[in-house]
């Protein structure tokens, strides 16, 4: 379906929703507000163009850093990246490691999710007039992206660690000690504030979703000391942000130009009750 408000000039077929300084890598990037049911996203998207793909970006905390996790309009989000067009969903952002394995500057392709969050508004099917729909969540990535992002971030000599389960957690505290331990012994490998409820949403509007997490500090339980500050996270994504605008140019070159993965048929059957862009 598409959305003839959007004019043809500033669509895209891929989203990054990142941080600040990312969307630095677009070609003649213009700023588009795009309004949603749900509100308006975190900031106007800047669409441009990457290797011949028309690319939206999204600062999901705002370009000014104003919005908490637990604070970010994630529904809008996806949204007003589906109504411009967009199909493919890159989503990098900066986790906590649980584990040595996955040291400080690691970048990880996660293939699962451990949601701990609450109170977000977490679905597009909360009542009349959108029907009773269930989707698939099993697997919550797409195939194809993560196959995609592990493939360019070797050709580019910094691999990322392939699989890894995501917890979520609200924030916007850090973690105590017993809780990263607690992540941990459940099988989490990383730590993050805002991978949930963003990837099922995406999985909603029949979105392909591929995480890419930047590992900037080690999680209270498994280091001594004071465990991990802000200051500490802000310093490794700024250390890092240049390499992993890089990966991301080369990951959005390597996605597919054509859906094959069940991501684009998540819907199929069902009784929607609502309108998609």
């Amino acid at each position: 379906m598409t959305d003839t408000s959007i004019p043809s000039d500033v669509r895209a077929d891929i989203g990054v929703i990142g941080g600040s300084g990312l969307y630095e890598f677009l070609d003649e990037a213009v700023a588009v507000d795009v309004s949603t049911p749900y509100g308006p996203p975190s900031d106007p998207l800047v669409i441009g163009e990457i290797a011949g793909r028309r690319v939206a970006f999204l600062p999901r905390h705002g370009a000014d850093h104003r919005w908490l996790p637990h604070r970010i309009p994630y529904r809008a989000n996806l949204w007003a990246l589906r109504a411009v067009g967009v199909r493919q969903v890159l989503a990098p952002a900066a986790v906590g490691s649980l584990t040595h394995e996955l040291p400080i500057g690691a970048l990880v392709v996660p293939d699962q999710v451990l949601d701990r969050t609450s109170g977000r508004d977490r679905t597009y099917f909360d009542g009349p007039p959108a029907g009773v729909v269930h989707v698939g969540f099993a697997d919550p990535y797409c195939p194809a992206g993560r196959a995609a992002a592990l493939k360019a971030s070797a050709a580019s000599g910094w691999p990322a660690a392939d699989g890894a389960t995501l917890v979520v957690i609200d924030g916007p505290r850090f973690s105590s000690r017993a809780e990263s331990q607690w992540y941990a012994a459940a099988g989490a490998r990383i730590i993050g504030m805002t991978g949930m409820p963003e990837a099922a949403l995406a999985r909603e509007l029949a979105l392909c979703y591929t995480p890419m997490a930047l590992v900037t500090d080690l999680d209270a339980g498994i280091e001594t000391g004071e465990g991990v500050t802000m200051a500490e996270v802000f310093a490794v994504f700024k250390e890092n942000v240049g390499r992993l605008r890089t990966v991301l140019m080369d990951v959005v070159a390597a996605l597919p130009t054509e859906r094959t993965c069940a991501c684009g048929s998540a819907l199929d059957g069902l009784n929607l009750g609502i309108e998609l862009p």
